[in-house]
């Protein structure tokens, strides 16, 4: 694959200038870079490829200011033409592929540059894993048997997905007509159940989270409404009842020595019995902005702001600051438990003497003592991909999402503007966690401005897994390119390759044809 490497505005990318870039994949899903070929001194205006079978060479033809040019490379990893390159006097024509079968109407900014042949089975392979699935029926047993109401709650129904992918549905029956104290059999009908949320959920609160902890939920975020001042915290019995839930201050930039304004970032999170709320503060300039940890009193009361300690700075094993005051920062600091550890990974910025941008780290954690690093911090991802660069250099607001066999993290890149968009990595159980060369990275984002409708600048995710069993994902974004960002939340799907889908809409999550269900349920007693 050839391509034209430019400025994040789509401008002419100096450094590349006279170049193209190569990448070379096996399944059309994961690319790798191979390098910049040089094709001569001006600007690149277009470029196509063509492989030579027989000859076992890569035909390069390209456009410039000078006219069109072709010639030829043999060994990509080499990246040096061939052949002298020689006049052309037309691209290759592409107008023999406009037809309905390569219809890219739909995609905005979308011009066909070359076409290559795949087989069918490889093109739904790629609908599997490039496309939001899209619910496609529900299917649930003709007949059942239940003592009461709670036996009837434990039979879920399989809504089936156009990927190949089941989610479980809880179902909410009308059972004004059963008596369970009797034995017989009734014709119900169901609903299946839909927690329905509007975006957004929380205006001018951004990076939000959601706990669980003992039979109650949580939601923190940072606070835009006050320039990132205070952190609340609002308590309920259930998600849903969340969104309008009172907010209880329990942190502000006035009542510790050391804790100034921009308050970001908080997270729940359990350790070991214990729950603590990582965050982010300052002594006083942006420049001094450090991950900070509180920690709830045993017995304490997480609504009750007298009932969490001090926050305390994140220092590394021997007590020393992960990186220097002043020049750099730490922020958006998460933990989480695989394989019987405890990990930290978190962002940090150089600023002086260069800015290098902001990378996510990783490291072990003490559990018994959270604020400390038992581990030297190991650089886990950097702001490689144009996606990850668009008006700063930044990966921020990792969280991760364990499953069976494999961890995910997801993350946040590029600035906080409509811009913003997560990524994902990936590691498999087994896998030494402190080696970057593990975790498999995505090419792409999978959560963007282009991803739902009338959501911007999508990211900084946390997940929480509710009594059913079910993955929701609290995000922020903005309701208009350059409206305030607010919080939204959305259930996790996972593909029916186990990997997070955070675009599943409620529309595509649940189709109102397949909303009802209908069975023959067998009353017993005992």
């Amino acid at each position: 694959m050839v391509a034209i490497r430019t400025e994040s505005d789509g401008g002419e990318d100096a450094e590349s200038k006279g170049n193209i870039l190569l990448f070379k994949t096996d399944n059309f899903t994961e690319y790798e870079e191979v390098g910049l070929l040089k094709l001569g001194k001006d600007y690149i205006e277009e470029a196509f490829c063509i492989y030579n079978i027989e000859s076992e060479t890569i035909s390069v033809i390209w456009r410039q200011a000078e006219g069109i040019f072709m010639s030829e490379i043999k060994d990509l990893e080499e990246l040096v033409l061939t052949k002298k390159p020689v006049k052309c006097t037309n691209m290759p024509d592409v107008s023999i592929y406009m037809n309905k079968a390569f219809d890219v109407s739909g995609i905005e900014g979308a011009v066909i540059q070359n076409v290559i042949e795949i087989s069918g089975e490889k093109a739904e392979e790629l609908h599997r894993r490039l496309l939001t699935p899209v619910n496609t029926g529900i299917e649930f047993p003709e007949r059942i048997m239940a003592d009461s109401p709670q036996t009837l709650g434990t039979y879920y129904a399989k809504a089936h997905y156009s990927d190949g992918s089941i989610a479980e549905k809880r179902i909410d029956w009308d059972l004004s007509n059963v008596n369970f104290h009797q034995k017989g059999t009734y014709s119900i009908i169901g609903k299946v159940h839909r927690d329905h949320f509007e975006f957004p959920i929380a205006v001018n609160r951004a990076d939000p989270c959601i706990g669980r902890w003992r039979g109650k939920y949580y939601f923190i975020a940072t606070n835009d409404a006050d320039n990132n001042h205070t952190l609340f915290i609002r308590e309920a019995d259930t998600i849903p009842e969340l969104i309008n839930a009172k907010e209880h201050l329990i942190l502000d930039s006035k009542t510790y020595r050391g804790i100034g304004g921009l308050l970001w970032a908080p997270e729940f999170h359990e350790i070991e019995g214990r729950l603590y709320i990582f965050h982010a503060a300052t002594s006083g300039e942006f420049y001094y902005e450090e991950s900070h940890v509180m920690e709830l009193r045993e017995g304490g009361n997480p609504i009750c702001r007298e009932d969490w300690s001090a926050p305390k700075r994140i220092v590394k094993n021997d007590g020393s600051n992960i990186c220097e005051a002043g020049k750099e920062i730490t922020l958006d600091m998460t933990c989480f438990k695989w394989q019987g550890e405890y990990y930290a990974v978190w962002s940090q910025r150089r600023f002086l003497p260069e800015d290098l941008g902001a990378w996510l780290y990783i490291a072990k954690l003490d559990p018994i003592n959270p604020w400390r690093l038992l581990t030297e911090p190991v650089v886990l991802s950097k702001p490689e991909y144009g996606w990850a660069n668009n008006h700063t250099f930044v990966d921020e607001g990792p969280f991760a999402l364990p499953r069976e066999d494999r961890l995910y993290l997801t993350f946040s890149s590029a600035a906080v503007d409509a811009t913003y968009v997560v990524g994902l990595l990936e590691i498999r159980k087994g896998k030494d966690l402190l080696d970057r060369n593990n975790w498999r990275k995505n090419n792409y984002p999978i959560l963007t401005s282009r991803s739902v409708k009338g959501e911007f600048g999508t990211g900084h995710n946390a997940y929480v897994v509710d009594e059913y069993g079910t993955v929701w994902s609290a995000y922020h974004a903005r309701p208009g390119v350059d409206g305030a960002r607010c919080s939204g939340i959305r259930r996790v799907h996972f593909n029916v390759y186990g990997e997070p889908i955070l675009d599943m809409t409620e529309e595509l999550d649940l189709n109102e044809e397949f909303s009802t269900v209908k069975t023959e349920l067998e009353i017993i007693t005992n």
